[in-house]
């Protein structure tokens, strides 16, 4: 089954799409509750669960190498921290939540005063029942998340206050995967995975990039080879940049994929010069399915760092609601309920949507161009006639309108106004019939 046949099925039902997202969601299951940082043991767990269903290469950096202007940091791990009272009842426990410590807290064995610890607590005081998500990568400095209805419970203390973490030398953890396919350019999609226990952001994104990596594996051939990256978030991309600078010539199109399971519509976000290919067929797919196309912008993840003037890579960015947009962003609200396997479904769609386009996107000749060909006489039109054209026909006329040889299926979809997958099935058909042929082939980045 090609990749033009998958996305045919899956829309139209004769695969079942919710199906899928089910299939995506249990798999968020059973990564949720792993703690993950930008480096350490929780991020090459994440990796061990991918490589049940991915032949996912690991590679590890060792700390203090350079990339770039920046510097792999030490590895950080946690094997235990809490706030207890004088009871010895953990006010505050790592084990129940792992968002209750600040990543990258330092080593902590203290006895310490309410006023004496609050200088080291988190809460959102205008979401009292929920924990936020805090981190301190690269200064040496410790903290406790915890939800403002419990900050509010505690009294003066004194607290027995325990960090059991180690941050000592060792490696940043990176998986990749490469599907070959009949054309060395690849495309990229990445994910990053350094976040701990929250779903949207990006148990979701890791969820779609894995599926779809696994649909295109599984068909027959492919147009492009295909790199998925999953790889902790600034340091990871950067690393990744600075160890495959013979790699990043052959990259024609990406994605980075991230907050795809939550509310509201997709959302895609262009690359830095706005007009590649990936942007057009990206604005496209989303814009039919009642989304939004946002233009660059140099903060979010790391589709900064792939469009940072020095690689100047054609990598848009695909979620859902942005970051900072929704209230439970970067929150314990961002759980496994958050996130709905229809959401998961529809994006993992989307993204093969956006891929069948950047593989299928063709220029065509009109192989007879002298007014409209009888397309009745090879079996192309209705035997009876109606009152107006069905969509079958309409497509075909709009590709035989608009095949000069310049024109893609893209933009004459654009011209239409109707959906690239019905004009690639119409060009299929017109070419076996011997009314078109491929000019040349769209693509170049």
């Amino acid at each position: 089954m090609s990749l033009a046949r998958q996305v045919d099925a899956l829309r139209s039902g004769e695969q079942d799409l919710l199906a899928v997202g089910e299939t995506m969601h249990a798999a968020m299951d059973r990564l949720y509750p792993i703690c993950r940082s930008i480096t350490g043991d929780g991020v090459r767990a994440t990796l061990d669960v991918l490589a049940e269903s991915l032949d996912v290469e690991r590679h590890g950096v060792p700390s203090g190498t350079q990339a770039f202007d920046w510097t792999v940091p030490d590895e950080w791990n946690v094997r235990d921290a809490y706030i207890a009272d004088r009871r010895g009842r953990r006010v505050v426990d790592f084990r129940r939540h792992n968002l209750h410590l600040v990543s990258y807290s330092v080593p902590v064995h203290a006895t310490m005063t309410l006023s004496e610890l609050l200088p080291h607590l988190h809460t959102l005081p205008d979401q009292p029942d929920w924990i936020p998500y805090r981190t301190t990568y690269y200064s040496r400095d410790w903290g406790f998340c915890l939800p403002e209805s419990r900050l509010r419970s505690m009294d003066e203390g004194p607290y027995d206050v325990v960090v059991d973490t180690t941050i000592e030398p060792g490696e940043l953890t990176y998986g990749e995967l490469v599907v070959p396919g009949d054309n060395p350019d690849e495309v990229m999609i990445s994910a990053h995975l350094c976040h701990p226990s929250l779903a949207n952001d990006n148990l979701a994104g890791i969820a779609v990039a894995v599926e779809v990596a696994r649909t295109l594996a599984a068909l027959p051939s492919r147009r492009y080879t295909y790199r998925f990256l999953f790889a902790p978030g600034t340091i990871g991309s950067i690393t990744w940049l600075s160890r495959n600078p013979r790699v990043l010539p052959r990259i024609r199109h990406g994605l980075v994929v991230t907050g795809l399971g939550g509310p509201g519509p997709l959302v895609y976000k262009r690359t830095r010069r706005g007009t590649r290919d990936v942007d057009g067929a990206a604005a496209h797919v989303v814009a039919r399915r009642g989304g939004e196309v946002r233009d660059y912008s140099p903060y979010g993840y790391d589709e900064r760092q792939f469009n940072a003037v020095g690689f100047d890579l054609p990598v848009g960015r695909l979620s859902r609601t942005p970051h900072g947009e929704y209230p439970e962003y970067h929150t314990s609200a961002d759980d496994l309920s958050f996130v709905k396997p229809a959401e998961l479904a529809e994006a993992y769609l989307a993204v093969l949507e956006i891929l069948d386009v950047l593989e299928n996107d063709e220029r065509y000749r009109n192989l007879s161009p002298h007014g409209e060909p009888q397309l009745g006489k090879r079996g192309l039109y209705p035997t009876t006639g109606g009152r107006q054209a069905t969509d079958a026909v309409m497509a075909m006329l709009w590709v035989l309108g608009y095949s000069d040889g310049s024109t893609s299926l893209l933009d004459t979809a654009a011209v239409a106004g109707v959906d690239f997958a019905d004009l690639r099935r119409a060009a299929a058909r017109l070419e076996a019939a011997g009314l078109l042929t491929a000019a040349r082939q769209t693509g170049t980045g």
